[in-house]
């Protein structure tokens, strides 16, 4: 921060928050190439110059610094540019998961007060619509339309020259909890937390502008908004898929030469079944990423063969912006863990009867956050707020966690996924990390059925790989020296594919639509 000689004062930085982030590698690296999509190739200068006349043209259609711009599209070059013209224009982002329904877009819209959507042509009557009934609506574009109404028409503007000012505590975006139960919650995002994400997260995987990122994150999906942001604040270029398919995929970590790949378990699973695989030319990744749910040790040893990377497990969520732990790419290897704690965030495991005291080393308890990337609160929802952030500023996760003596943290389930059966807890993901171990296996989610004397039992959804045909039977022996008896899946069910988030996450509530009881 600098010093005014002839006022005293100190002057605004240059980097307060994700909307300059564009504007600072456009001078640092201008004509290097920043984003590769389906649709284009665009240069650090090439970004920066739409983002300022995009930003000039929102500022021309009524929305003035403060007030909230929502994004509901899929990963294209025209989504990125409208975040950071919306930053840049001063409005507050809320990025909308592109599987919401209508009426779930509704609620988000007039929950966070947006004065404009920019959506995909194909939603544009859908959104039109709730903008009918919502009078705070009073700009709705087609991102990837060229005609009158889409979001191409702002590029006419001048850019802006001088972008809205911002503080780091000032408000970025409101991003939205997946909302399992009940509404989904606005989590408030600083300008501070979401840049502090980005800058500490690419420290800790030591990203460079010389490297080139495949990821097909979700823009909106804070993983995915680190991943591309985080990339863009050091001058790497990211190869943006559009959705991912795992053969595509391969093919652009072969055509790029790329350094890094980002994803969910999921993909990975994906990636190790293709046939493609073994033509994929995987020499040049220096390091992947995997997060969003927990991943079994048996895919990660698989990935790591066969790429010769290191595959860097790592922990987030919307209400810390991103990241809030992961391994530092040059560390020594702790398998299983997912890391430490990000520079300057304070991560403990508290004991699950009393949050107020630390749980011992080695035992469950639940994983808390506290620091600067946690959010402001809930969007006008001062009680959900109580009951997520403590007075004392720390964060429930609802993640159940271990931490060994060294500082590294160990997931073991989301607290809500906990199956009871007879009095026992069993953790879905301890049990998928033993499946997946079979071989027949290409993919595996365990949640619970009820059961009149137990109350619950572990049931397992299998994906088998090509040419295999293993038993019900059979499964469930492969755990019997592996797991307790408590423990083990009482049940199998053989479907062709899981039910997944627009991220790639498996949603467990509704694995018993994929397979019902027979």
């Amino acid at each position: 921060m600098s010093i005014d000689t002839e006022s005293g004062t100190k002057s605004r930085p240059d980097l307060v928050g994700p909307g300059d982030i564009l504007r600072l590698s456009a001078r640092r690296f201008g004509d290097k190439t920043a984003l590769i999509t389906a649709g284009g190739t665009f240069t650090y200068a090439d970004l920066d110059d739409l983002a300022a006349r995009a930003a000039t043209g929102l500022r021309a259609n009524g929305v003035q610094p403060g007030r909230v711009v929502s994004l509901y599209g899929p990963n294209t070059w025209q989504w990125i540019v409208a975040y950071h013209a919306a930053l840049r224009a001063g409005a507050v982002v809320n990025p909308v998961n592109v599987m919401l329904t209508p009426p779930e877009m509704a609620f988000v819209v007039r929950d966070c007060g947006a004065v404009a959507v920019l959506t995909s042509a194909d939603q544009f009557e859908t959104i039109r619509a709730i903008a009918d009934e919502d009078n705070a609506v009073g700009l709705v574009l087609a991102l990837d339309s060229e005609d009158e109404r889409g979001f191409a028409t702002l590029f006419d503007h001048e850019p802006l020259v001088d972008p809205a000012p911002v503080t780091p505590e000032s408000m970025s975006t409101i991003g939205y909890t997946s909302g399992t139960t009940g509404h989904p919650k606005g989590a408030m995002q600083s300008q501070q937390a979401v840049l502090l994400n980005c800058s500490l997260t690419a420290t800790m995987h030591g990203r460079t502008e010389n490297d080139v990122v495949v990821t097909a994150l979700p823009a909106p999906h804070v993983y995915g908004n680190v991943v591309i942001n985080g990339t863009f604040l050091v001058g790497g270029t990211v190869v943006l898929m559009e959705r991912f398919v795992a053969e595509e995929a391969l093919a652009l970590i072969t055509k790029h030469r790329a350094t890094m790949f980002e994803g969910v378990p999921a993909m990975y699973s994906m990636l190790l079944s293709s046939e493609a695989l073994a033509d994929a030319d995987l020499s040049a990744l220096r390091v992947c990423t995997v997060g969003g749910q927990t991943i079994s040790m048996s895919t990660i040893d698989a990935w790591q063969e066969h790429s010769g990377a290191p595959l860097l497990e790592l922990w987030g969520m919307t209400e810390i912006s991103g990241l809030g732990t992961t391994h530092a790419v040059h560390s020594p290897r702790v398998p299983g863990s997912i890391g430490v704690s990000l520079p300057g965030v304070q991560v403990r495991v508290a004991d699950l009867e009393n949050v107020s005291l630390d749980a011992a080393p080695g035992t469950p308890g639940e994983l808390m956050v506290r620091g600067p990337i946690v959010m402001m609160g809930y969007y006008g929802n001062e009680a959900e707020t109580a009951k997520t952030i403590e007075p004392d500023g720390w964060l429930h996760t609802g993640d159940i966690a271990t931490v060994d003596e060294n500082g590294y943290f160990f997931v073991v389930d989301r607290r809500k996924d906990l199956i009871i059966t007879g009095g026992y807890n069993v953790y879905p993901a301890e049990i998928e990390r033993v499946l997946s171990a079979h071989p027949a296996v290409a993919m595996v989610a365990v949640g619970p059925v009820p059961d009149d004397v137990k109350g619950e039992l572990a049931c397992a959804y299998v994906v088998l790989r090509a040419g295999t045909s293993p038993s019900e039977a059979e499964l469930i022996e492969f755990t019997r020296d592996k797991l307790a008896a408590y423990k083990r899946p009482r049940s199998v069910r053989f479907v062709s594919a899981l039910p997944t988030t627009s991220t790639g996450k498996i949603m467990r509530r509704k694995l018993s639509e994929a397979a019902p009881p027979a």
